[in-house]
This record gives structure tokens, C-alpha cells and sequence, in this order.
């Protein structure tokens, strides 16, 4: 007996959007402008507004997905339309977070990659989702417990401890409609995304939804013909989806900024010279400083705003084939994309699952982190969530900046009508900004300075005019652009006063039209040419003046290479070190310091050291000392070489 055919689930926008009921809870696919099922909030606005419903919707939502105006979930900001809103990013949607800043729903802003992951834990029905992100932040139930209104009493974020270490645990409720996205459908439902930028959290909304009983609507741009779509590109099976919507194509643009680009879709790569450098303006100073902290062979999260140029410099440098560049959407190598694009990218080696991302970022999968800085204050905190009456939301900062090996905050140092000029290797302020960044205390911790201390994770703030690092009792002031007065240019305008030791020049290559030529420093190329050999008086001299050790791979190379030259010599040999200016990623200090106690086992007599910086000879001094390694670190290069020859 022949079986019945199945029944088509294609339908119109309007017949989709009739399966929702009142106060049923709602997830969304998207992220920032792009995927986001268009035709489907549009037709679910435009019966709201015709009859009332549905209404007092819940709204679960990861990254915000609008276009700040009147587009993507703007559309569901009428009053009565929602009743409760779970999102990660609020900026993007002004119309729902005014509902939230005038208390006519309950809000929450949880961090973006916690809300992604929630959607598997519905699936699997686990009754919340275990993580530290969140922690010493205003998502914390110590602070804020990320309620965003004095209306919102409820706690969904509980702290508890779990083998003696404290945790958050993450409760929401059901999923009752998932708004999915992909390109092609054939008629059981089957959904493949081959001109996606990205395929974001499809799968894991849809899961969430059918197994919390509820329906899958999927927008799409064209059918197949039943049968005919590849398995293994089938991204949502049709067993998940309960109705197909082909939308019109101005509702089914790759982004809101982009209608489709076969770059973003790979199906094609750029020749990657096509792509312009960024003029020698403050965003490309702050950029080009931030791309120095780069870890060759690492893997590098950049945030939206000022962080997207360093992929721009990387690029213009030549170095993108040393790092991987990934963004929180799901993009794995290439260039990322800025603008309404951003978290897409051209020449991408993979694309996660937005969800599958964050967890390879809460793992600390990330050897660096460069996001954008609003505000930050004396003890390090920054907060780039809310300010008194705006606002933005965490997106996926927290997740980002709490579980990287390295973080960098990177921003101009006034906000708000800044004008510089950069030429000649020196900086001038011509016009400062109207708002200060760096305040006594931020409105809202994103980020806790003092957690990183204790979880020992270097931190850098970077600027125009200068560099911050955070230390063991606030931050300190570590470079400063040529051309800039400290007095006039930089406390002048904070509402502290920072650890002022004795900082440096930042590099002048940063305030030049011509490339840097990173790729020597990235790689410390220069190696060989920083070690010579005086026979005369048997002192191996190491020049280490402006290097900067990033990764253990620095150290390895270093030591090969020394070991190499005291073979050669034949003998023991006294050790001279320049540390001028020498930077070292904290997470290797112990690298160095082992390095230096096998070459003193085996290759050298005694050893020196010299800086003119008071800062680094601290640092020196401790890190050498802590490991029982006589640290000798001089002022002045005379005294390094009268200690040195004088055999002591």
C-alpha cells in the first residue's frame, strides 16, 4: 500500500503568525543586522496592530537582533504587545528597551553566550544552564542579578557553590515559538542556509522549541523540489519545523545593510589587497597600538566599534595569516566584518554555531580579547552596558572578556566631539571630547578589575594618547603617545589620578602613514641580530629593548636560540641584558624565569639586567625574586656592567 503524501508546510507569513497566542513565549534568530527573520516580525507587528494579539509576549532573545530603529525586533515594541524581555543586547532595539526603562515589562539583560547555550538546555531539558560568566558583574544577584527595572523583582540568576567554588546558575522558562531563518526549503521543511553569513543559533532555537511543545516558523528565500537538498546541507531538518514562509526579498536581505554578498556566503574569497587600510585616524592609532598585544599562532575575539579595525590593521600588516580572528557569531579566520555586517566575514576558514562559539570562548579558548571600553574607572572596572537612562546591554562582553587569556579594552580616552591629528610620528589634540571615559566610579560593572587580578589575567587599556595596564592596586599609566603631555592631555581629564611610574613612548610607527611592518615584531624575526658576543671580556650581550614576549612559543625560540650561540662560544659566559622597554605576557613570566635557571645550569657564569623604568625593574625584580633567581636589575647600563665584570 502506497504511503500518504505528506502535506506541504509552506503557508504564508500571515497564516504562520496566526499560531501565535497570547502570552506565549518567543526566541528569534539573528545577530545584530544579519539572518533575522524580517517577513515574519513584520507580519506579527502588523497583526498586533490590526487586532490586538497576540499580547503580553515573552521575548527571549541573545544579541538584540535590529537595526536601532524601527526593523528586526523593534517591531514588537509596542506596549502590551510584551509583557517580559530576556535579552543580552538592548541598544540595538530602542523601542523595547523603552518599554523596559519605563517599567512596562519585566527585563533582564543576561550575557549573550548564556542565553545562546540556554537554548540547548531547553532542549535537553535540564532545568537551567551552570556557568562562572557573569560573576563580580552586574548579572551577578550580588549586584544587579541583571534585572534591568525596578518592576523586574524576580531572580533567574542564582549563585551557588558547587565542590567549594562559586557558580551561576541560569533558570528560564519554555520556548513556545522559535522564528528561525535559512535560505532554501523543500516542502517537509528541510532548511539549508547556503547564502547565510551565518548560521547563528537555528538549530538550538528549534530543538529548544519542539521539545518544550511548541512551533518552528522558518523564513526563507526559495523552495526545492521535495527530495532534492543535499543531507549533509540541511542545517534544520524538517522534523523540527512546523511551517515554511518565503519572503519577499527586501525582508530577506543578508543583513540590513547588505541584500547579498557571495563573500559573506563563502562562496568565494577576496583577494585580500582589494580590501582598503583605514585612514591614519585616532581609530586606526588605537587599533594599530591594540594589534602589537596580537599572540602569534593565537586566536583572537574583536568586538564591535573601535576593536574591528585591528582586523583592518592585520590585514594592511600582513599578519592575518599568523592569527585567527574569530567573532562571537561564529566566524572562524579571514577578515571580520564591521558596519552592519559585523560578525560575518570574507575568507573565513569555518563558521560555528553562534552557541557552539561561546562555548569555546567560556572554555578559554581565547588567547586574546580586544573589545571597545566606555567607561572604566580606578579599580579597572569598565562598563559598556548602562548609562543612568540609555540603555545598551552586555551582548557578549562578559562571556568574552572574563574567559580570554589576555584582554585588551581599547577606545578613544574622551568621547563626544574628540579631533586629533596624526602625522610625523607624534599625536596632537586639537579638540578634546565633551565626555570623560575614565570616571571614579563606572555606572554599571560589565566587567570587574579586581576578578581579573585575582584570576591573574593581564589586562590592557588602550587609547590614543595613551596605555593603562591594570596592576595589583589600580592602573597604571605605561606608555604615552609622542606629542602628548601627560599633565594637559591625560589627568587633566580623568576623574582619578592613575599609578604614574615611569611610562613610556608608545611606538612611533603608530602615528605614521606607512605600514609597521608588524610581521618582524609578531614573529620576533629580529632574534638573532639582538644577541652579540664580546670574546674579549666574555660577555654575551642581550638587547631585549622594545621586544615583546607574548606566547611560550617567544620563550622556546629564544632559548634554542641562545643555546645555539653558547655551543658555539664553547664555555661559560657572563649574561648582559638590556630590558629597555621590554614587555612580557604575564601568563609566560615563569616561561622566562625557567629559561633563565636551565642557561644558568648549563651556558652561563652570572647574569645581569638593566631598565631605566622604575615599573620594570619592580616587575623584574619580583618575578626573578619569586622563583629564587637573584634578579640584579640595574638602573643605569654602567652600574649592569660594573656589577657584571666585577664577578660578584
Amino acid at each position: 500500500m502506497a504511503g500518504r503524501p505528506k502535506k506541504s508546510k509552506i503557508v504564508t507569513a500571515e497564516e504562520a503568525v496566526a499560531l501565535v497566542h497570547d502570552e506565549n513565549t518567543i526566541c528569534c534568530n539573528g545577530f545584530v543586522q544579519s539572518g533575522i527573520p524580517e517577513a515574519l516580525l513584520e507580519a506579527l507587528e502588523k497583526r498586533y496592530l490590526e487586532t490586538g494579539h497576540p499580547k503580553n509576549l515573552r521575548l527571549f532573545a541573545a544579541a538584540g537582533q535590529a537595526d536601532g530603529k524601527e526593523r528586526g525586533l523593534n517591531r514588537l515594541g509596542h506596549e502590551g504587545m510584551l509583557r517580559k524581555v530576556v535579552s543580552g543586547n538592548w541598544g540595538r532595539m530602542p523601542k523595547v528597551a523603552k518599554l523596559a526603562l519605563d517599567n512596562k515589562v519585566f527585563a533582564y539583560n543576561l550575557p549573550q553566550g548564556v542565553i545562546c547555550q540556554l537554548y540547548r538546555t531547553l532542549a535537553s531539558g535540564k532545568p537551567g544552564f551552570f556557568s562562572k560568566v557573569g560573576l563580580h558583574t552586574f548579572v551577578d544577584p550580588r549586584l544587579e542579578g541583571g534585572r534591568v527595572n525596578e518592576g523586574t523583582t524576580k531572580d533567574i540568576v542564582k549563585l551557588v557553590e558547587v565542590e567549594g567554588e562559586e557558580w551561576l546558575f541560569y533558570t528560564v522558562g519554555t520556548v513556545d515559538v522559535a522564528f528561525i531563518r535559512g535560505t532554501t526549503a523543500d516542502p517537509s521543511g528541510n532548511i539549508t542556509m547556503e547564502k547565510e553569513s551565518l548560521t547563528l543559533d537555528n538549530l538550538a532555537q528549534a530543538m529548544a522549541a519542539k521539545n518544550c511543545h511548541g512551533i518552528v516558523i522558518a523564513q526563507v528565500e526559495r523552495i526545492a523540489e521535495q527530495g532534492s537538498l543535499n543531507p549533509r546541507d540541511v542545517k534544520v531538518p524538517g522534523m523540527l519545523v512546523d511551517c515554511v514562509v518565503v519572503a519577499e526579498p527586501h525582508n530577506h536581505m543578508q543583513s540590513y545593510v547588505c541584500q547579498y554578498s557571495p563573500a559573506f556566503s563563502k562562496e568565494i574569497r577576496v583577494p585580500l589587497d582589494s580590501l582598503e587600510p583605514m585612514p591614519l585616524d585616532e581609530r586606526k592609532v588605537i587599533a594599530r597600538r591594540a594589534a602589537f598585544e596580537l599572540p602569534p599562532n593565537g586566536i583572537v575575539n574583536l568586538g564591535v566599534g573601535v576593536p574591528e579595525g585591528v582586523a583592518a590593521v592585520a590585514n594592511e600588516e600582513k599578519i592575518s595569516q599568523y592569527i585567527t580572528l574569530t567573532s562571537e557569531a561564529g566566524t572562524v579566520g579571514g577578515v571580520l566584518a564591521s558596519g552592519g555586517n559585523f560578525g560575518a566575514g570574507v575568507n573565513s576558514d569555518a563558521i560555528f554555531d553562534q552557541n557552539q562559539m561561546f562555548d569555546f570562548y567560556d572554555g578559554g579558548g581565547l588567547d586574546m580579547a580586544c573589545l571597545g571600553m566606555a567607561e572604566c574607572d580606578e579599580k579597572g572596572n569598565v562598563n559598556v552596558s548602562r548609562f543612568g537612562p540609555r540603555l545598551i546591554g552586555c551582548g557578549g562582553f562578559i562571556n568574552i572578556s572574563q574567559n580570554t587569556r589576555s584582554m585588551v579594552f581599547a577606545g578613544t580616552f574622551t568621547a563626544g566631539g574628540l579631533e586629533v591629528a596624526v602625522s610625523d610620528g607624534r599625536l596632537q589634540i586639537l579638540q578634546e571630547g565633551r565626555a570623560r571615559k575614565f570616571v571614579k566610579k563606572v555606572n554599571q560593572v560589565t566587567f570587574s578589575g579586581d576578578y581579573a587580578v585575582k584570576k591573574g589575567q593581564p589586562v590592557y587599556f588602550i587609547t590614543e594618547r595613551c596605555v593603562f595596564q591594570r596592576g595589583r592596586k589600580g592602573l597604571v599609566l605605561t606608555e604615552v603617545a609622542p606629542g602628548v603631555d601627560i599633565e594637559k592631555d591625560i589627568l587633566a581629564h580623568m576623574d582619578f589620578t592613575p599609578i604614574v611610574r615611569d611610562p613610556v613612548l608608545m611606538d612611533s610607527r603608530i602615528f605614521r602613514n606607512e605600514p609597521m611592518g608588524l610581521e618582524a615584531d609578531l614573529l620576533n624575526l629580529d632574534l638573532a641580530d639582538r644577541i652579540s658576543y664580546d670574546p674579549t671580556r666574555n660577555i654575551l650581550f642581550l638587547n631585549f629593548e622594545g621586544m615583546y614576549v607574548r606566547v611560550k612559543a617567544d620563550i622556546v625560540s629564544l632559548r634554542d636560540l641562545l643555546e645555539q650561540r653558547c655551543k658555539e662560544i664553547g664555555k661559560r659566559v657572563g649574561v648582559f641584558v638590556n630590558y629597555d622597554t621590554f614587555r612580557i605576557n604575564e601568563n609566560v613570566a615563569d616561561d622566562l624565569a625557567e629559561m633563565d635557571r636551565y642557561m644558568l645550569q648549563h651556558y652561563w657564569s652570572n647574569i645581569t639586567r638593566y631598565a631605566t623604568s622604575a615599573f620594570m625593574r619592580m616587575k623584574l625584580d619580583q618575578a626573578f625574586s619569586q622563583r629564587n633567581i637573584a634578579p640584579h636589575v640595574f638602573e643605569r647600563k654602567e652600574e649592569a656592567q660594573a656589577f657584571l665584570t666585577s664577578g660578584k
